[in-house]
């Protein structure tokens, strides 16, 4: 379980998280959605201390922050509780596929060689991509180097997985096969927080949805209720201008009908 309670996360006098709290349990999946600037990845990434909270207590699978000073070794155990799926992939340049896999099993969970490669060539499979195995970076498109991005934090087998926007950095080509691949693990009862613009996929994907705006949650329910039938006049707002931009650029880029 994760649960967050009084989080506050200010840059230069700005409030950028202002008493955040809420709970996600074991195998749920949690999309938060909102407009820009609005907290969601600052809060992704206050969550492993990739951002250092300015008050408030975090736990995750049974490893919680004081709510004074954190020690170090708290800091790294509550990091490798979690792993992280960022927007611009993050992988080792000078890395193949299938090392960009391996290396943090090999680093930070010891495992042997041999079996890391097994891992990795398994997780490589699970997400389509065996055959990339020895390619670098460079030589992956945008959806692939997510799909290996996706299987190095599934190869360290952390209690949650955090997906920050990781289709917003893609060709739109490529972002159907990424969220195929993160809908597959929703249905093996992994711990996920998602945040991510895509309406449709938070619908069909999340348990639960959490919308925020101005750093705040504003409010938060079954995916049926914020998106049907939301009860916030700030919610209303945010998805009838994303419906309205989706209805926008559907017909931009409906193919026109041909005339003999």
């Amino acid at each position: 379980m994760i649960k967050v309670s009084g989080l506050k996360k200010a840059f230069n006098n700005t409030e950028v998280l202002k008493d955040i709290n809420f709970e996600v349990n074991d195998g749920e999946t949690v999309a938060i959605i909102g407009p820009s600037g609005s907290g969601k990845s600052t809060l992704l990434r206050c969550l492993n201390y990739l951002e250092k909270p300015d008050e408030g207590f975090i736990s995750i699978g049974g490893v919680s922050t004081e709510r004074t000073k954190v020690k170090k070794s708290t800091i790294n155990r509550l990091r490798m509780e979690t792993a992280m799926v960022f927007q611009h992939y993050n992988l080792f340049k000078n890395k193949t596929a299938l090392d960009n896999i391996t290396y943090p099993l090999v680093a930070s969970k010891k495992a042997g060689a041999e079996d890391a490669v097994k891992i990795g060539e398994s997780l490589l499979r699970q997400v389509g991509i065996l055959d990339k195995a020895k390619n670098y970076p460079v030589s992956l498109s945008g959806g692939q180097q997510q799909r290996v991005g996706i299987a190095r934090a599934l190869a360290v087998d952390p209690h949650a997985l955090l997906f920050d926007e990781p289709t917003s950095s893609l060709d739109p080509e490529w972002v159907g096969e990424v969220l195929k691949v993160i809908s597959d693990i929703s249905k093996n009862d992994k711990t996920m927080i998602i945040v991510t613009h895509e309406m449709d996929f938070a619908r069909e994907i999340a348990d639960r949805v959490i919308f925020m705006a101005d750093g705040s949650i504003v409010e938060e329910g079954h995916p049926a209720e914020v998106f049907d039938n939301p009860r916030n006049e700030r919610t209303r707002k945010f998805l009838k201008k994303y419906i309205q931009q989706s209805a926008d650029w559907q017909e931009e880029n409906e193919p026109e009908l041909l005339t003999v």
